[in-house]
């Protein structure tokens, strides 16, 4: 009928926010909106007719799902140069250039590739560490063969007596947490009178091979506090780990507890999966066959190469962390804008080999880390419910990497009071949430029933970001006590240290 002048509602309509069709000929050209609405209707059916296939065990079920919307997704209209609008009249306004830089666009990211594609998410040499991200400033106290330790300058007069010492995840580089002043929780933290300290972990290679999570236990957590006992003279501190720190720091801490050792006085988890059960998309990507595989490789050289797993990442998210540099970048012909978020996103790091294997074999494939006595650090059988100090998690209701329902189930394993929130967005944004920003909500429930949905169905949702909420909890933990500020007494060398410095080629 549009063909015809006439104005009808669309049969069917882009979820929110893709962007993929936000210009206006998606709507208002009938050749366009017929492609647009005809591709839509078809992705629909083919991905419902996928799902309603009887007989296939759930892991293979939720791999069909997955690689036939990678499929979809491939086709979409929009990532062609003859049926997206935008792209034709960039052609036409410009005689074809933007092709022609393209190609030379699309040539650039193979050569950066060593001949395999690496698609330009942002303009790399806007920026640099130290300088317009990570640029807290604060000193490198201690190093081993895993990790720098940094100690951050205190901006308050007085600071709490328990330091605080944040575990990152060594699948990526801590200074997500520093991305710039505004949104840094490392700055915000201080700013509330905290001591902080962050492990910056080293970007391994072949050398580290035979590393193992234990080591990790051994030469980050431990070590660290140790590095903050000397620095402080304090035996108390608090811990927090984010995402795979949040795994070791349960582990450490089970650990601890069987060696009777009361110094850590709580722990927050960032989005940490401590149950394995249902890890999201990324279970898509983890089976017998393909972790055998990949301990084959990893053995030959040493270490899982860190584009590797950028583009499995990357691959969950396709059409916002694939296809739409595509078509900025190889369509259109333009250079990807500047943006601090994917600049750290494509600061890959490596994984030795042994620890990764331990990892997914005894985290994923088997998900004995809540099983008491499951698994064994340093030849301590660990147990979650002897950890009884207070715990808070943060989990976020879009996560696709550590799913909040899942996280949730990690946080019953554990034997003391917890508080578990669950903040809005995903992984990396439900985090890095600061109070200025006013953006998103949180939810809250002081109990801990046996299942998520039991506890959402009661939640309280509240406005703001979480960071709030948390600083509250932990003051109320710390009893408030205050001490004078601490500055760095010993340097190896300034924040953000020559391990976050090194960048993959």
């Amino acid at each position: 009928m549009k063909l015809f002048g006439v104005d009808v509602p669309p049969v069917a309509e882009p979820a929110k926010g893709d962007w993929r069709f936000k210009d206006d000929e998606w709507s208002r050209n009938f050749v366009f909106d017929y492609l647009k609405q005809s591709y839509l209707i078809t992705a629909r059916h083919i991905q419902q007719a996928v799902a309603q296939v009887k007989g296939l065990p759930p892991v293979s079920q939720r791999k069909v799902a997955f690689f036939t919307r990678q499929f979809v997704d491939a086709l979409a209209p929009s990532n062609f140069l003859m049926t997206n609008p935008q792209v034709l009249r960039e052609t036409l306004a410009t005689g074809g250039e933007n092709l022609v830089r393209g190609m030379n666009n699309l040539l650039r990211d193979l050569e950066r590739g060593g001949g395999q594609l690496r698609v330009s998410m942002t303009d790399e040499t806007a920026f640099q560490l130290g300088r317009n991200v990570a640029t807290s400033p604060g000193k490198v106290i201690f190093q081993n063969d895993l990790m720098q330790l940094i100690q951050y300058l205190p901006i308050t007069s007085e600071v709490y007596r328990r330091p605080l010492v944040i575990i990152p995840p060594w699948i990526n580089k801590y200074y997500i947490l520093d991305l710039r002043e505004k949104n840094s929780f490392i700055r915000w933290a201080v700013e509330q009178g905290h001591t902080v300290f962050v492990m910056s972990w080293v970007n391994p290679d072949a050398r580290l091979a035979e590393k193992g999570f234990d080591d990790y236990m051994v030469e980050g957590p431990l070590a660290a506090m140790e590095a903050v006992r000397r620095a402080t003279g304090e035996h108390e501190l608090n811990f927090i780990g984010y995402c795979l720190g949040g795994t070791l720091l349960g582990g450490t801490l089970g650990y601890l507890a069987a060696k009777h050792d009361e110094r850590v006085k709580s722990a927050t988890y960032f989005v940490s999966l401590l149950d394995f059960s249902e890890p999201g998309e990324l279970g898509v990507f983890i089976d017998e066959d393909t972790v055998t595989n990949l301990e084959r490789t990893m053995n030959e050289r040493g270490y899982l190469e860190g584009s590797e797993m950028a583009g499995t990442f990357n691959l969950m998210r396709a059409n916002d962390l694939v296809w739409s540099f595509v078509v900025n970048n190889y369509l259109l012909g333009k250079d990807p804008f500047p943006f601090d978020l994917l600049y750290w996103n494509a600061d890959s790091t490596r994984m030795p080999a042994r620890m990764h294997s331990f990892y997914l074999r005894n985290m994923y494939l088997e998900n004995r880390l809540g099983v008491p006595g499951g698994i064994s650090l340093r030849g301590v059988p660990i147990d979650l419910s002897t950890v009884k100090l207070p715990s808070y998690f943060i989990s976020t209701v879009e996560d696709h990497i550590a799913p909040w329902k899942t996280t949730y189930k990690g946080a019953r394993y554990l034997g003391g009071a917890v508080r578990f929130v669950l903040g809005g967005s995903g992984h990396i944004a439900g985090i890095v949430n600061p109070p200025a920003a006013k953006k998103y909500h949180y939810w809250t429930n002081p109990d801990l029933p046996p299942s998520a949905d039991d506890w959402f169905s009661v939640a309280s949702q509240q406005p703001g970001s979480w960071w709030e909420d948390w600083q509250r909890w932990i003051d109320t933990l710390n009893s408030g006590e205050k001490v004078p500020a601490r500055i760095p007494a010993h340097a190896l060398e300034d924040a953000p240290g020559s391990y976050a410095m090194m960048r993959l080629k």
